[in-house]
């Protein structure tokens, strides 16, 4: 088996002060240059609020990178907040954070969109720089303390952090998607993940179709038994077995915060001027992005383009205001997608706008949070579009500020958010034809029909919130490390059969891993997506026609060789380990919230699904 070399330190583990240690690849913060004394500014998050009241009452540290290369910074505390600073040189900024990060996992993890590149000397840099993350948590986390890591960035640090404090209670948040195991499989580094993964005591994804995937990867490269979301690590030479969870926890929005910026005679005069501004149309629809290929902004475009063409919507009446945040400048598809949205947004723009009618108003920056709930009160219909999203906040964001309960959410059915805002309008946007016709559905909508749906999506939000969310991941987290054994506590958010007949299922080939998947459960609504995800259309290429890439057809394709060149024995992760100890964290935390259901799912008669053959892939990158 590949070993990361794990760098143990000798004798005891030393303690630190911190009973609650969050590990993200970023700190929650901005260094503000324009004066001549820098300083730090908090940048407001989802996961500051949902962390912040934790850290401040149970001596919290919260660790991660600056966003500044080539530079050390000591502690430091801003807003109640104790900040640890990892250093990151220019060179680990470009192979572990743009490099595998961002053109491996990021694209591997989406379904292949775009081609996933994979490099040693990338994958090396990702060991290196989770290293130096887990070293951090080893030295500030007191004795028992609850550490909770986030993201794919950071995927080793479980395991790693295992390996040094066995004392301490892990969880792992996995905001993006887990692809299936048929994608995931292609990965030269798969197992040296997996078990980077379990080392946490408790694995969060965003969808139930997300931790099925994780947990099929784990029978079929690890060959663990699996029992429900539960999988049994065995011992290793030094610690004994022990139990993981993996399962859904959709994460939220500060939905008391948003209700109240979208009630301040401010912001609402502000969407009046915008509305003004833009020549106050009958309709305006709104999209707000990062510039990436995953978000499906120019699927977008090419379907409202078309519906303007085609005289179903009048520029004199229909305006898009679109948003798109620079994102990942330097690397090539970030490139390649801001070129084609521009290029479509200016085709659009020439061919069907007139002096006074402007089709498309393009914005390539980013707002500041009061500016954008006026945008999202002030557009009749939002547009999430994304051809595959973990979650997509967006959508609870845009509902969360419609205190009026009027507008539209037109959503792709690709993201976590489809699972839970089923008030929504929703869309496959592979499929040209289907997206225009939910765009033409949510702008001829009666108010009635609106207000109702609205009202649905709104109780949604307002009973999960971001509190929500991560007071639920903590209290489960705790009650895992004081009852390993039980696993029958709280309420799943959602249904998730797939696994619960499985517990000895071990497939050891990609063959028998599909043979069981296909065996384990029928599908529900809340397994669908993991029975059909695979590689979609890349956004590059959209399609001219109104058919819709066969994801079905295509999830079934024979998987990659691991190249030799993409060596994976260059580095790895040693073998899982497991605590020792069965002590609870000594954050205490408050019950469990189980998810508020919503009613049953709105659908639109015009919802089409039609069949055609996926393009094949181009080749992989490797090292030369």
């Amino acid at each position: 088996m590949n070993t990361v070399n794990s760098a143990e330190p000798a004798g005891k583990p030393t303690y630190g002060d911190s009973e609650f240690v969050v590990v993200a690849n970023r700190l929650p913060v901005d260094r503000d240059t324009s004066d001549n004394d820098a300083e730090w500014r908090t940048s407001p998050g989802g996961l500051v609020t949902a962390v912040a009241p934790v850290m401040k009452a149970h001596a919290g540290a919260w660790i991660g990178w600056t966003g500044v290369a080539d530079v050390d910074f000591d502690p430091f505390t801003i807003d109640g907040m104790h900040l640890i600073p990892v250093t990151l040189s220019s060179e680990d900024v470009l192979r572990y954070y743009e490099g595998f990060s961002n053109a491996t996992l990021w694209p591997l993890y989406h379904d292949v969109i775009v081609t996933p590149e994979y490099h040693r000397k990338w994958w090396e840099a990702y060991v290196r720089v989770n290293k130096r993350f887990a070293a951090r948590v080893a030295e500030v986390a007191a004795e028992g303390a609850t550490v909770w890591v986030h993201d794919y960035q950071l995927q080793l640090v479980p395991q790693l952090v295992r390996q040094r404090r066995p004392d301490l209670a892990i969880g792992f948040f996995n905001h993006i998607p887990f692809p299936p195991y048929e994608l995931f499989a292609q990965l030269p580094w798969r197992d040296q993940i997996l078990q980077g993964l379990l080392g946490a005591d408790l694995i969060g994804f965003q969808r139930p179709a997300d931790a099925a995937n994780f947990r099929r990867a784990v029978r079929g490269r690890l060959n663990y038994m699996t029992k429900g979301s539960t999988v049994s690590v065995p011992s290793s030479d030094s610690l004994p077995a022990h139990i993981v969870r993996a399962e859904a926890f959709p994460i939220s929005i500060d939905t008391p915060f948003l209700e109240e910026l979208a009630q301040d005679p401010k912001i609402i005069e502000r969407a009046e001027q915008i509305r003004r501004e833009v020549g106050n149309p009958k309709v305006i629809m709104l999209g707000v992005d990062r510039m990436d290929y995953t978000k499906g902004i120019r699927h977008r475009l090419k379907a409202f383009g078309e519906l303007l063409a085609e005289k179903k919507l009048k520029v004199e009446d229909v305006v898009l205001i679109q948003i798109a945040t620079p994102s990942r400048e330097r690397l090539e598809q970030y490139k390649i997608i801001r070129h084609d949205v521009e290029l479509a947004v200016g085709r659009i723009n020439g061919e069907q706008a007139d002096v006074g009618d402007i089709a498309v108003y393009y914005l390539h920056h980013s707002y500041p949070r009061d500016e954008m709930t006026a945008f999202f009160l002030a557009a009749d219909v939002m547009l999430v579009t994304a051809l595959r999203d973990g979650m997509n906040l967006v959508a609870k964001e845009y509902v969360a500020c419609r205190t009026d309960e009027d507008g539209v959410l037109v959503l792709s059915e690709f993201t976590g958010a489809a699972e839970q805002l089923r008030g929504a309008v929703l869309v496959n946007p592979h499929d040209i034809a289907d997206l225009k016709a939910g765009i033409v559905d949510a702008v001829h909508m009666d108010a009635k029909t609106k207000r109702r749906r609205m009202r649905q999506m709104r109780k949604k939000v307002a009973s999960d919130t971001v509190s929500v969310w991560s007071q639920r991941f903590l209290t489960e987290l705790r009650a895992i490390r004081t009852h390993p054994d039980d696993v029958t506590r709280g309420e799943p958010v959602v249904a998730d059969p797939i696994d619960e007949e499985a517990s000895e299922i071990v497939p050891t080939s990609l063959e028998t891993a599909a043979a069981t998947e296909a065996a384990e459960a029928a599908p529900t609504m809340a397994d669908a997506p993991a029975t059909t995800e695979a590689a979609p259309t890349p956004e590059a290429a959209v399609p001219e026609t109104a058919e819709a890439p066969d994801r079905e057809a295509a999830e079934t394709a024979p998987t990659a060789e691991t190249p030799a060149d993409a060596d994976p024995k260059a580095a790895g992760v040693a073998p899982p380990v497991a605590s020792a100890s069965t002590s609870g964290p000594t954050v205490p935390l408050g019950a469990s919230a189980p998810a508020d259901p919503t009613s049953g799912t709105e659908s639109r008669a015009s919802f089409s699904t039609v069949s055609a053959t996926s393009p094949s892939a181009s080749p992989r990158s490797f090292d030369a």
